[in-house]
This record gives C-alpha cells, sequence and structure tokens, in this order.
C-alpha cells in the first residue's frame, strides 16, 4: 500500500469514527426532544396530568447528568469501547421498555435509567476524541463537530417525533429510538476500536472514579473553565425553556413560526461552531472562548437594555438572541476543547465532570425565568446575562489560575501553544 493510500485509508477511518461519536453524542438529545410533541397523547394514554409526563423529562435530565459524572471516569478504568457497548444496548432495551410501559410510574423510572444510559455516548466520545486526538490541531474541529450535532438535535427532534405520531402513538417513538440504538451498536462494533490501551487505564473501583474527580477538582484552572462551560450551558437552557414562552405568548407566534425562529438561531448557533473548528487549527482555543463569550453576552447586554428602553420588540428580541446563541455556537466547543485538554490524563473524568455539571446546572437554571410572573422576556434576558456574568468571572479566575501553573513550570497544553 502506497503513502497516499495508506493516508486515505487512515483518513476514511477517522470519518467513520467521528460519523459513530456523532450519532452517540446526538442520542441522549434526540430522546429527550422527540416525544415532546406526544405530550398530550402520553398523558390521555396513562390517564394522568401534563405535569406528571414533564416529570419523566426531568427524570431523563437526572440520570443524563449523573450518569456522565458516574460513567465518564469508569471508561478510564475499563475503556471507552466497553462502555459504549454497555450503554448502546441498555439504551436500546430501556428503549423498548419505555414503548411497552403500562404505567406513568414505570415509564418515568425507566426514563431516569435511559438517561443514564443515553450518558455513555455523550461522556465517552468526548473522552475517545482526547485520546485520539489531544495535543493535535484536529482536536477542536472534532470537537466542534460534536457541538455542532448537539445544537442541532433539538430542532431536527421534534421534526422527526411529530413525523412518526403522525403514524403512530408515542411509543412508536420509543421503538424508533431502539432501532437508532441497534445502528449504534453495529456503528460501535464496526468502526470504534478501543482508544484506551491497557497500560493507560486507572485502577481502584469505585475508589479510583471518585480519587479521578477529586484530582481534577483540585485543578484551579480546570474547575474554572468547567464553571464557565456550565454557566455558559445555563444560559443556553434557560433560553431553549424560555424562548417558548416568549416568543409564543408574549409575541403570538404560532407553533410553526416559533419552530421557524428557533431553527434560524440554530442555524447561526451551527454555523459558529463550524467556524469554530476552522479556526481552532490556527487560533487558541482560549482568545476563541473570549471571542464567543463576548458575542453571547454582549447580544443578551442589547436585549436587556432593548427591553428596558423600549419594550424590546419582536424584531430586536429575536436579532438580540440570535446574536447570543452564534456566540454560543463558539463559547461552548471551546471550553470542551480547553477542559479535555487539561483534563488529559483522564479524559473520561474531565469529560463527566464537565457533561454533568452542564446539565445539572442548566436543568437547575432552566425553570427559573417562569417564576417571575408574565414578565418572562426580560427574566429570561435577566438570567441568561447574570449567567454569562458568571461565566466571565470564572473564565477571568481560570486563566488567572492557568497564568499561575504556568509561571510555576508546569506543563502547557495544546491551547497555550500558538498556532
Amino acid at each position: 500500500m502506497s503513502q497516499i493510500q495508506a493516508l486515505a485509508t487512515g483518513q476514511k477511518r477517522t470519518g467513520r469514527l467521528i460519523v459513530v461519536l456523532a450519532a452517540l453524542t446526538a442520542v441522549a438529545p434526540l430522546a429527550i426532544d422527540m416525544y415532546v410533541p406526544g405530550f398530550p397523547g402520553l398523558a390521555r394514554s396513562f390517564g394522568t396530568a401534563d405535569s406528571t409526563v414533564q416529570l419523566s423529562l426531568t427524570a431523563f435530565l437526572v440520570g443524563l447528568a449523573t450518569g456522565q459524572l458516574l460513567l465518564g471516569p469508569v471508561s478510564d478504568a475499563v475503556g471507552r469501547r466497553r462502555v459504549l457497548l454497555a450503554g448502546a444496548t441498555l439504551f436500546t432495551v430501556l428503549s423498548v421498555a419505555c414503548a411497552v410501559s403500562p404505567r406513568i410510574e414505570i415509564f418515568d423510572a425507566v426514563r431516569l435509567l435511559q438517561g443514564v444510559a443515553g450518558a455513555a455516548g455523550m461522556v465517552v466520545a468526548r473522552a475517545v476524541l482526547t485520546d485520539r486526538f489531544h495535543g493535535t490541531p484536529e482536536a477542536g474541529r472534532h470537537f466542534a463537530t460534536l457541538s455542532a450535532i448537539v445544537f442541532m438535535a433539538p430542532v431536527v427532534a421534534p421534526v422527526l417525533g411529530g413525523a412518526i405520531l403522525g403514524v403512530g402513538s408515542w411509543r412508536l417513538v420509543f421503538a424508533a429510538l431502539a432501532g437508532f440504538g441497534v445502528l449504534l451498536i453495529a456503528g460501535i462494533l464496526a468502526w470504534v476500536p478501543e482508544s484506551l490501551p491497557a497500560e493507560r487505564r486507572r485502577s481502584g473501583g469505585v475508589t479510583g472514579v471518585v480519587k479521578a474527580i477529586a484530582m481534577l477538582a483540585g485543578r484551579p484552572a480546570l474547575v474554572g473553565y468547567v464553571l464557565a462551560s456550565s454557566c455558559t450551558g445555563a444560559a443556553l437552557f434557560t433560553y431553549i425553556a424560555g424562548s417558548t414562552f416568549v416568543f409564543q405568548d408574549v409575541y403570538g407566534l404560532s407553533a410553526a413560526r416559533y419552530s421557524l425562529v428557533f431553527a434560524v438561531n440554530a442555524l447561526g448557533m451551527l454555523a459558529s461552531s463550524l467556524l469554530f473548528g476552522r479556526l481552532s487549527a490556527r487560533v487558541r482555543a482560549d482568545t476563541l472562548l473570549v471571542a464567543g463569550l463576548s458575542v453571547a453576552g454582549t447580544g443578551t447586554a442589547a436585549l436587556v437594555v432593548s427591553l428596558v428602553t423600549t419594550g424590546g420588540s419582536f424584531a430586536a428580541t429575536w436579532a438580540c438572541l440570535f446574536v447570543t446563541v452564534t456566540g454560543l455556537g463558539t463559547a461552548l466547543p471551546a471550553t470542551t476543547t480547553i477542559v479535555q485538554s487539561l483534563g488529559h490524563d483522564a479524559p473520561g473524568a474531565a469529560s463527566g465532570l464537565l457533561g454533568g455539571s452542564q446539565f445539572i446546572l442548566g436543568a437547575a437554571a432552566s425553570p427559573l425565568s417562569g417564576l417571575f410572573g408574565d414578565g418572562r422576556t426580560i427574566s429570561m434576558a435577566a438570567i441568561m446575562l447574570a449567567a454569562f456574568g458568571l461565566a466571565a468571572l470564572s473564565l477571568f479566575l481560570a486563566r488567572g489560575a492557568r497564568g499561575r501553573t504556568a509561571g510555576a513550570g508546569q506543563t502547557h497544553h495544546a491551547f497555550d501553544r500558538p498556532r
């Protein structure tokens, strides 16, 4: 085989790996949003209230956060492929269990476990990329690809769910998720080799898991970037949870028109994420993080000013939120790249700490804008602005801690080096 052929073969294998990792990353967002259009039918099927049905979504998010915190460090101990296969298999089985659940109590419990299983794909995919691409220009580009998938899933998932509901009940949605799980298992078996050799794995069982998290928590710079990412993610969750009420209740948009607004904003986020992937080989991730966070914060600050001074027109609110979420498309993959670089000696634990913190803080922030009466637009904007302020403070402290670490002569990481 010639050198050119070998290079082409390697690129093809990498491409297949990224496709499977992207699908694994998408499975949890799909499981969150695909069945949401079926909430009314699900409530009728179980003879329960809408609020009780919504608990199934909360249960999944709790499982997703917990699963990332646990399974990331576990993959550092037992290897990536084993955790991915177990997670995909369990997700498939639990999807079938959701589809045949006879009572809402059973359904909610299964959704909790399904969240844990779905977390395996999200958390281990980041760890695999760190194993394979740490210290290379490709790392940022591949993290941006995974981020783009996560951004687009909430847009695509309700459409897919609605299409399925057009030909069947909510149970068919979970049957479709089970089918997707089977494809994931096949993809892992065919195209995802083990990326963590036995000699690099951590030992110690449950104690080792706790020690890995504690080790990373003892690194001020890493913790600062995790907090910056979590606060930024909280702003995104607040936007996702609050924007439907803002655009439909305050500005009177139909569900279809709101979906269009949401999709356009998601495309802005996707474009900036892909731009991050292209720039990350030449510009430090830290610089891109500052730029993305600045854009997002500026958009939100402009929204607050618009609401306070003029009451905020529909066009102004949409434009400001478009700028905000576009900035997030750069900031979030940048923090992922940096955290995984700082925690490259325990990629699974770093990924778990990052993902778990994002979902815990995001789940806590999501309902806040609804607690302030009818002023949903200003409350949503104020909470987002506060989150960005905390993210900026965390970033400032993280950069200071990183500077002290560098001054002490400790190892520089990939994002520190000029491109």
